[in-house]
């Protein structure tokens, strides 16, 4: 894969520390897929929560508010849908470390990995095992996070298809309320939402915290793009991957 940056676009807010490298992780399409579906749960919760139990009282002949919230929560849907299917296309032409092997521990290493993070959340390690693009807990999670929103989609689009009954949309899922009811439909759409706020805390959370042990500049990535691995790590890391499939990497000391 082409090198996705140099060091010529791009302005660094930090410098790594001895002994680290600055290295070019999350490409372009990854950080957009990212904010995209940050701004759209925020906006399908708020916009949802209201569609189930409304919180504001409407004035006037003209105040319309559900429809306005509807309205929302359909454009932002659409939103939604594209940064997932965006994100899903990344995980086979992105590289090495946002690629789907990185999400599904499949490797005796990457398992071996996942089982040395327990320890490190469970309290009995005294510092995380370092890597460079997501750790195998944090993959996995994820998965489950993108699967999450992949149940959303379908039940969201389901029911939005019996009110619009739309010829296309009643085609592609005209079928699940047949298998499912769409008050169940309805229920697990609405739950999942409160399994993303649960795990938006979490995630803040231990993003900053290996941000903060690793040094490795975890929380100013997603807008960068690059985090600062130690330079051994780097080589043992490009030791197993393949030319096309590293990332540009830029030294500081």
């Amino acid at each position: 894969m082409k090198d996705t940056a140099t060091a010529s676009n791009h302005t660094f807010w930090k410098d790594p520390a001895t002994g680290q490298v600055r290295i070019y992780v999350w490409e372009w399409p990854i950080r957009f897929s990212h904010w995209v579906m940050v701004v759209s749960i925020i906006l399908l919760s708020v916009t949802g929560y209201y569609m189930h139990s409304p919180y504001l009282t409407a004035q006037g002949h003209e105040a319309f508010v559900m429809g306005k919230m509807r309205f929302i929560h359909i454009i932002t849907a659409y939103a939604f849908l594209l940064a997932i299917a965006l994100r899903i296309v990344w995980f086979f032409l992105g590289n090495r470390w946002v690629r789907i092997d990185q999400y599904i521990p499949t490797t005796r290493r990457r398992f071996r990995h996942l089982i040395a993070v327990c320890k490190y959340y469970g309290f009995m390690a005294w510092s995380p095992r370092g890597c460079i693009g997501h750790n195998p807990m944090a993959g996995a999670s994820y998965m489950i996070v993108y699967t999450m929103a992949v149940v959303e989609i379908f039940t969201g689009f389901t029911m939005f298809a019996q009110v619009v009954q739309s010829p296309v949309l009643l085609f592609l899922f005209g079928w699940v309320p047949r298998v499912i009811d769409i008050q169940y439909l309805r229920e697990i759409h609405f739950f999942i939402m409160f399994g993303f706020w649960m795990f938006f805390i979490q995630h803040v959370y231990t993003a900053a915290l290996i941000s903060i042990e690793e040094r490795s500049a975890l929380m100013d990535s997603i807008f960068s793009g690059y985090k600062f691995v130690p330079e051994e790590e780097l080589a043992q890391e490009m030791g197993m991957a393949s030319p096309e499939n590293t990332a540009p990497v830029i030294k500081t000391h």
